[in-house]
């Protein structure tokens, strides 16, 4: 999405959450932080549509206002329509380097992911993620280089053609498609003509690629 398509979002978004905060009836913004416990400069600029606001807080506040969540943060429907979908759910991912990734194999090797700096991604199923910055054309079919891959390390399942970020003996993870007739099973899907990794001992799996992403 360009920058130009987020602030019309994060405006319009703003206009309906002045609308719902004076339909509701708790007075000024002041007011409405102290009753809800809000930090009152926050909600200003989300009010103002000088800072966007994401799911959990546009949930917070079609509740507090009684509005319905699809008109306020999706613009779908009216303020007093019941919401007929659940609202997406973010959850935070960290964002690891290829080195701390590849330490994950190892099973002496206890990492802390709360050391790492997050994404916030929608709608992800229920697993174990990490998230991951696309290096190199090996893998430029699905995930073209600056793509952002979500790793589900509760899921280790080899499926054919599904993709995943595996780990040699010495640690080096590396971002491949399971080709199980193949020597070896994990290969490139690129355009370009990539050899096949060349794992130093025993692979393995770190977990599944279930998500690929990429800023325009």
């Amino acid at each position: 999405m360009n920058d130009g398509r987020k602030q019309i979002d994060r405006e319009a978004r703003a206009v309906r959450l002045l609308e719902a905060r004076k339909k509701a009836g708790f007075g000024g913004v002041r007011k409405v932080c102290a009753r809800f416990g809000w930090k009152e400069n926050t909600y200003k600029a989300h009010e103002s549509g000088r800072n966007g606001f994401d799911t959990a807080d546009a949930r917070a506040y079609a509740r507090a206002f009684g509005v319905s969540y699809q008109w306020l943060y999706l613009g779908i429907g009216q303020p007093e329509d019941e919401d007929t979908v659940a609202p997406p759910v973010a959850i935070d991912v960290p964002l690891m380097s290829w080195i701390s990734a590849g330490a994950l194999g190892e099973q002496a090797t206890v990492t802390s992911l709360s050391d790492f700096p997050t994404i916030s991604v929608l709608d992800l199923p229920d697993g174990d993620w990490i998230a991951l910055r696309v290096e190199g054309d090996s893998m430029n079919k699905i995930s073209p280089p600056g793509s952002i891959i979500f790793v589900n390390r509760r899921d280790r399942r080899l499926v054919p053609n599904g993709c995943y970020v595996v780990a040699d003996e010495h640690g080096r993870a590396t971002y491949k498609r399971y080709r199980p007739d193949d020597n070896p099973p994990f290969q490139p899907a690129s355009y370009k003509e990539i050899p096949a990794p060349d794992f130093d001992g025993a692979v393995t799996v770190i977990g599944r690629v279930r998500r690929s992403i990429i800023d325009f």
